[in-house]
């Protein structure tokens, strides 16, 4: 595959998927309704297994499981790019394995947490994981979770060195980074927001798609605005941007996933339960989110007609 066609397959809504629970377990057919809501609106890529979907506590075998599902559910109709990260190395060469394994088209390697490795480290976890797959990798610098960033001259390094690392989710709060990380590494890097927010931002300074937490409520709505970009709306992005800012800020009241979790659970989409140490969002914050869930329902009906 081109440099050229590695790139179309990453533009646009990447959804990073939240995994639904029920009496503890996974609940599946929540889930493979939520995949398919996905893939309806238009979404070019599903990320199963990433934080959102409450990685940290899910086992080897359901991660795995839960990639193979997905690839099923797929069926080539978007790229699957897999989470396949943790702050142990040689755990993440294994997950790396296993989602290749399950059919995974690429992997999203966050970077490891609570270590706070150097950039030396760096470069050599992601080398090692890279080495040890044929996929193409994402890498995903996240620092408010991590607490350390992926320097712009660590990521030029590690594209020089190893042919699959093509691109990064770059979630740490700046569109700065974008040209940042574009001056260092030229414009083969594929870049995706990972903040919902800065997505347009992101767009216009060179980004080519978002790994997306609010696309698991308003998928439809991110496609149009990314799409809207894409073909030079650029009225029609903002006022899609302006129309989803107050429930993309909703979905981090609390920490990721419990928001997401409990709009999908008022939209009758899937359960708000969550694994330990993660609880349900309080009950303050779930009769927030109905009523901006509510503001969103109706300014998206009406947006919807207008256009």
């Amino acid at each position: 595959m081109t440099m050229q066609d590695l790139h179309q397959r990453f533009n646009g809504v990447f959804t990073a998927l939240i995994t639904p629970f029920k009496d503890g377990a996974i609940d599946t057919a929540a889930y493979d309704a939520l995949v398919e809501r996905q893939i309806e609106a238009g979404v070019a890529g599903l990320v199963p297994v990433g934080t959102t979907g409450e990685a940290a506590t899910l086992s080897d075998e359901e991660a795995e499981a839960l990639i193979a599902r997905t690839v099923k559910l797929a069926a080539g109709r978007v790229l699957v790019m897999a989470g396949a990260g943790a702050n142990d190395t040689k755990k993440t060469i294994d997950k790396v394995k296993r989602a290749e394994q399950a059919g995974a088209d690429a992997v999203l390697i966050v970077t490891p947490y609570y270590n706070k490795p150097t950039q030396a480290g760096l470069v050599a976890h992601y080398g090692a994981a890279a080495e040890a797959t044929s996929l193409p990798v994402m890498l995903y610098s996240v620092p408010g979770r991590c607490g350390v960033e992926i320097a712009p001259e660590t990521c030029a390094v590690l594209m020089e060195k190893h042919d699959n690392i093509i691109a990064i989710k770059e979630a740490g709060g700046s569109a700065a980074r974008v040209t940042q990380l574009r001056a260092a590494c030229g414009d083969g890097l594929i870049i995706h927001s990972g903040d919902d927010g800065l997505t347009l931002p992101f767009l216009s300074l060179g980004a080519v798609g978002v790994t997306s937490v609010v696309a698991n409520v308003a998928p439809r709505e991110m496609v149009q605005l990314v799409e809207a970009w894409k073909t030079g709306d650029t009225a029609r992005a903002l006022a899609l941007h302006e129309l989803i800012a107050e429930l993309t800020d909703g979905m981090f009241i609390e920490s990721n996933p419990g928001p997401v979790k409990a709009a999908l659970a008022l939209s009758n989409l899937a359960g708000p339960e969550m694994r330990l140490p993660m609880v349900p969002v309080s009950p303050a914050n779930r009769e927030r989110l109905a009523g901006i869930l509510g503001r969103f329902a109706s300014a998206s009906a009406a947006f919807q007609e207008m256009r």
